[in-house]
C-alpha cells in the first residue's frame, strides 16, 4: 500500500467538469435521475419512511433549511437532506449498481453532492463534477476491498466505500484542496460502517446505513473545510479501510487508470426492484417463459445457479428465502422474485403487494438456489446466473453472463425517462417531467436548488 489516500485526494481536488468526457457526464446525469425517481417514490410509499421522519422530528433534526428532499414539499438542512435522499433512494432497491465492486454508488454519492451544492448555492457544473468524483472514489474503493472478501467479513460496501464516495463528492463541491480532501477521507474512515446483519430479519438498516453514508460523507467534508484534522492514511493505513475491512484487499485497484478508465461508465441501472444478484436469473427466466410459452402451472422445479456472493444475499437460508415476510426480505429473495416473473412475466415496485400469496409461495417451494462455479467463471463481475426449468414439457436451461441494464445494454434516454416517470410521476405530478429535464441538463443549471425545485410537490 502506497499513498492511495493522497492519490485519490489529489484526483478529486483537481477534477474539473471540462476534464470529464461527454459520455461520462451523460452517464452521471442519467444515474442521478434514476436515483431521484426511486427517492421520490420511497418518500411516499416505503414502509420505513414514516419511522425515519418521526425520529428526525423527535430528536429535533427536522429543522428547516435550504436543501431538497425528493417528494417532500419543505426545505431541510443539508445533512438531513443527504441522509433522507440517501435512505429513500436506496429503499426500493431499485437504484444503480457497479458490478465489479458489487455496490450501489448513486445512493450515497448523489445526495451528498446535491446537499453540498444547495448548502453553498453552487450550480450544476460543480454538483456534476462532485458526483463523478464520488462515483470514481466509491467504486474504486469497492474494487480495492475485494467484494467477496468484504462480504465475507459481513460488510455492506455501499455503506462503507460509499461514505468515502460521499466525502469525495462533497469535497469536490466545496472546492477543497488535496490536503483538505485527504482530511475529509480521514474523517470518513471513522464513519464508514454498514453491516449485512439486516438480512437476518429483513431489517431497515440497509436503507438507513446508506443514508448515513451520504450524511457522514457530507459532514466529513464540512469538517475538513473548517480545518478539522482527520486521520492520515485512512484508506491504506494499518487500521485503515482496506486492512480493517477486508482479508483480500487489492489497493492497486483504487488508483489503477485513475482519470483515464472511468468507473462511472461501468455503472448499470436496474430493471427490477430487488437485489442485483437476482437480475440475471430473472432475465433468463423471463426469456425461457416467453420462448416456450410457459405459465406457473407448467413449472415442476427451478434450479438457479449464482455466484457465492449472490447465494449469501438472495439464496440462503432456503426456508426463509422461500417465505419472505416483508419488502426487505422480498428484495433479497431469489425464490420470490423467480416465482413472480414465472407467474406474470414482469417485476415492478407495486408487485411487492403479492407477498404472502399462497400460489406464489407454492411456486417458491419449487425454487432451489446454489453456488455455481461455472457462473463465477462467466464474467469478471459476480452478477451472472444459470437457470434451469423442469417443466411438464421438458427441461430448459439458460445462461446469462450479464444482467440487463449493464453498460452493454444500458437503456436509452426514453427507457430511463419511462422508469423515472413511472416512479416519480405519482408523487411529483407534472413536476416529474420538469425535474427530469433539469437534471439531464445539470451542467448548465446556475443553481442546484432551482434545478431541484420540481422535486418538491406543492
Amino acid at each position: 500500500m502506497a499513498g492511495e489516500t493522497l492519490t485519490l485526494a489529489r484526483f478529486v481536488s483537481a477534477l474539473e467538469l471540462r476534464d470529464l468526457p461527454a459520455p461520462v457526464q451523460a452517464r452521471a446525469k442519467a444515474l442521478a435521475l434514476d436515483l431521484l425517481g426511486s427517492a421520490a417514490r420511497a418518500r411516499a410509499e416505503a414502509d420505513s419512511t414514516p419511522a425515519i421522519l418521526a425520529a428526525l422530528a423527535a430528536t429535533g433534526l427536522d429543522a428547516p433549511g435550504p436543501a431538497t428532499v425528493m417528494g417532500d414539499p419543505r426545505g431541510w438542512t443539508a445533512p438531513a437532506a443527504a441522509l433522507l435522499n440517501g435512505a429513500l433512494g436506496h429503499s426500493l432497491d431499485f437504484d444503480d449498481t457497479h458490478a465489479e465492486s458489487s455496490l450501489h454508488p448513486s445512493a450515497p454519492v448523489v445526495p451528498a453532492a446535491l446537499a453540498a451544492a444547495e448548502l453553498t448555492g453552487a450550480g450544476g457544473a460543480a454538483a456534476l463534477a462532485g458526483i463523478v468524483a464520488g462515483y470514481e472514489v466509491c467504486c474504486r474503493l469497492g474494487l480495492a476491498l475485494d467484494p467477496t472478501a468484504h462480504y465475507a467479513r459481513g460488510f455492506h460496501p455501499t455503506a462503507t466505500a460509499g461514505t468515502f464516495g460521499a466525502a469525495a463528492a462533497a469535497a469536490r463541491v466545496f472546492a477543497l484542496d488535496a490536503e483538505r480532501t485527504a482530511a475529509a477521507f480521514g474523517v470518513a474512515g471513522s464513519q464508514a460502517a454498514g453491516s449485512l446483519q439486516f438480512l437476518q430479519n429483513g431489517a431497515w438498516n440497509k436503507r438507513w446505513q446508506v443514508g448515513a453514508a451520504a450524511m457522514n460523507g457530507l459532514m466529513a467534508a464540512a469538517l475538513a473545510r473548517e480545518g478539522f484534522v482527520g486521520a492520515a492514511e485512512p484508506i491504506e493505513g494499518r487500521h485503515g479501510l482496506l486492512q480493517g475491512y477486508s482479508d483480500g484487499a487489492r489497493p492497486d485497484r483504487a488508483v489503477e487508470g485513475l482519470g483515464e478508465d472511468w468507473e462511472t461508465l461501468k455503472v448499470a441501472v436496474k430493471p427490477y426492484p430487488c437485489c442485483r444478484y437476482a437480475h440475471a436469473a430473472l432475465d433468463g427466466l423471463i426469456e425461457l417463459r416467453t420462448r416456450h410459452g410457459l405459465g406457473a402451472a407448467d413449472i415442476e422445479a427451478v434450479e438457479i445457479g449464482l455466484h457465492r456472493n449472490g447465494v449469501v444475499l438472495v439464496g440462503e437460508p432456503t426456508a426463509a428465502k422461500r417465505r419472505p415476510r416483508n419488502v426487505v426480505e422480498g428484495q433479497f429473495s431469489m425464490p420470490f422474485a423467480a416465482a413472480l416473473v414465472l407467474d406474470q412475466g414482469r417485476f415492478g415496485w407495486d408487485d411487492y403487494g403479492r407477498l404472502g400469496e399462497p400460489g406464489l409461495e407454492a411456486l417458491c417451494d419449487r425454487v432451489a438456489v446454489t453456488a455455481d462455479p461455472q457462473v463465477e467463471a462467466m464474467s469478471p463481475h459476480p452478477f451472472g446466473a444459470r437457470v434451469t426449468l423442469q417443466t411438464r414439457r421438458g427441461r430448459f436451461e439458460q445462461r446469462v453472463a450479464d444482467p440487463s441494464g449493464e453498460p452493454a445494454s444500458f437503456p436509452d434516454e426514453a427507457a430511463l425517462a419511462g422508469k423515472f416517470l413511472a416512479l416519480a410521476g405519482p408523487v411529483l405530478g407534472p413536476g416529474a417531467r420538469r425535474l427530469a429535464d433539469a437534471v439531464l441538463a445539470l451542467e448548465v443549471q446556475p443553481s442546484v436548488t432551482g434545478a431541484l425545485r420540481a422535486g418538491r410537490p406543492a
